[in-house]
């Protein structure tokens, strides 16, 4: 059985792909308009192209359309990461069926950072929708074992989600203290 698994980063994927492994024939597939600049959109995608191809895993690259995701993001500021998630794991299902692929996933599900809860309902309700099947599965408790190994292969390591909005709230203490000074 084939899975099409959606990745936003390599230091993300190692533990669902160990897991996932086991089950399915998984296939890769980066689509990630959220990734602000184009150049952080780069490094991930380069990462990620290497680190699969050391584990003989196919991968997909979708089309990279910022203003896709800023457009959307700024129509819905208060539940930004909702609609990314969605637009995320749309783009994933249409791709998974243009392939032929019947089961797919996310590497969403291993981060900490994001909102587990919406991802398992948006994968589910999507899954339903498009008559399709949703792997869940909670990736987060391999989360630190796998940013080790990210360290020990040194893979990039991003320090925001990758939105515009998530890099500003990085800063955003540094802006205010820069801005405070006048």
């Amino acid at each position: 059985m084939k899975l099409l698994l959606h990745i936003c980063c390599a230091r993300c994927v190692i533990y669902p792909l160990e897991r996932l492994k086991t089950r399915y024939e998984v296939i890769g597939y980066y689509f990630n308009p959220n990734i602000h600049p184009t150049t952080e959109y780069i490094l991930r995608g380069e990462a990620l192209r290497s680190y699969l191809e050391k584990e003989s895993i196919p991968l997909f690259i979708g089309e990279y359309t910022p203003y896709i995701h800023l457009r959307m993001a700024l129509d819905s500021l208060e539940s930004r990461c909702e609609a990314c998630y969605l637009l995320r794991l749309r783009e994933t299902i249409r791709k998974a069926k243009d392939l032929g692929i019947r089961y797919f996933s996310t590497t969403l599900l291993a981060s900490p950072y994001q909102d587990h809860i919406k991802i398992r309902e948006i994968g589910e309700k999507l899954a339903k929708e498009e008559d399709v099947e949703f792997y869940y599965e909670d990736f987060r408790i391999g989360w630190r074992d796998s940013q080790k190994v990210a360290d020990e292969l040194g893979i990039y390591k991003q320090k925001y989600c990758g939105c515009i909005f998530s890099e500003y709230e990085r800063f955003k203490n540094k802006v205010k203290r820069f801005t405070s000074l006048g």
